[in-house]
């Protein structure tokens, strides 16, 4: 009988790659928390709790030629789509070599034109209308790509998310919305954010087909991304996917959940990280054992060491360019 990582048509050597990318994820978060309770970097904004949808999700795609529109805690979505630790680190540091922004914008606010990572903003859900113009943009080329964007499902409630999925519904666009349910809209809770019993109930209403599934568990979310993926390449049109997972931080290194969310809830979590329950899957299925797990953990702490020393030590912008790319610059182009 086969497993049910085979079913999804995913082997040995795809899930550890998985394993690795999500972990290097978490690292990196770990890592940022730390200096942020330092006094070394500003904010933090996490993705703890949510890599296994987001690594998950991001394999289903071709790293190569698709488009992705993340957002703000999409930490395992951009590392899979060739941002590197070092680039996660240089943006939580403000540097100059920062290739977000050059230093200018908050961390988690991704954009990397080599990687097709489409430059985010401070408000939520903007990137979703971005996404779909992206892809009618590939349709009225007849390029081959597709797009892909997450956001929360609080962001789901913003105009933006409607007339992006109507639009993308009108015209067939190829372009994959997925939204990330960690149950919290920063301190309001999913059940005084949404009426309907899931996000996905809404895809009815814009012509495309929607599903919630486990956001813990990285091959369920595989396996429904690739589908949708196909499916848009096919010229079969968008679709909404709603993952459902834990938000094991607060919203942010500004925010303090324990004023909203109970002890009882909170230490419940740790049954449920994607970190742990996929790593006993490998295990389970002789996919990694104790000595694997450690030098794959042990090799990523070497990678997110140098990053850190290298994007504490690297210089900050020019207080002058502030305002590069502001205004016009004299003999530049205008």
């Amino acid at each position: 009988m086969a497993s049910k990582h085979e079913e999804a048509g995913l082997t040995k050597e795809d899930l550890l790659k998985i394993y690795e990318t999500m972990m290097t994820a978490r690292r990196v978060d770990e890592r940022m928390w730390l200096l942020n309770r330092a006094g070394k970097i500003p904010f933090v904004i996490s993705c703890q709790g949510q890599e296994a949808a987001q690594v998950g999700a991001a394999y289903a795609l071709d790293n190569t030629k698709d488009y992705i529109a993340p957002y703000y805690r999409d930490l395992g979505v951009v590392l899979h789509f060739g941002m590197t630790p070092k680039d996660i680190m240089l943006s939580a540091f403000a540097k100059a070599e920062d290739p977000n922004s050059g230093g200018r914008q908050m961390p988690g606010h991704f954009g990397q034109k080599k990687n097709r990572i489409l430059t985010g903003s401070s408000p939520v859900t903007t990137q979703l209308p971005h996404a779909v113009g992206v892809a009618l943009a590939g349709k009225m080329k007849k390029q081959d790509f597709i797009t892909f964007n997450t956001l929360g499902e609080g962001s789901s409630n913003q105009g933006d998310f409607h007339e992006g999925l109507n639009f993308a519904g009108v015209h067939k666009l190829p372009v994959i919305t997925m939204v990330e349910n960690n149950k919290y809209a920063i301190s309001v809770p999913f059940d005084r954010q949404v009426a309907s019993k899931n996000v996905s109930d809404r895809a009815a209403s814009y012509g495309m087909p929607g599903v919630t599934i486990d956001g813990n568990d990285p091959i369920e979310v595989y396996k429904h991304v690739k589908e949708a993926a196909d499916r848009a390449r096919r010229g079969e049109g968008p679709s909404l996917i709603e993952t459902v997972s834990e938000r094991m931080t607060a919203h942010s290194s500004d925010d303090d959940h324990r004023q909203y969310r109970s002890a009882d809830e909170l230490a419940a979590q740790k049954d449920k990280d994607p970190i742990l329950t996929f790593g006993a899957y490998l295990k389970e299925n002789g996919i990694m054992d104790d000595e694997l797990e450690k030098e794959i953990n042990d090799r990523i702490m070497v990678i997110v060491n140098e990053a850190t020393d290298y994007a504490e030590n690297a210089p900050y912008a020019e207080p002058e360019h502030t305002l590069k790319y502001v205004y016009a610059e004299k003999g530049g182009n205008e």
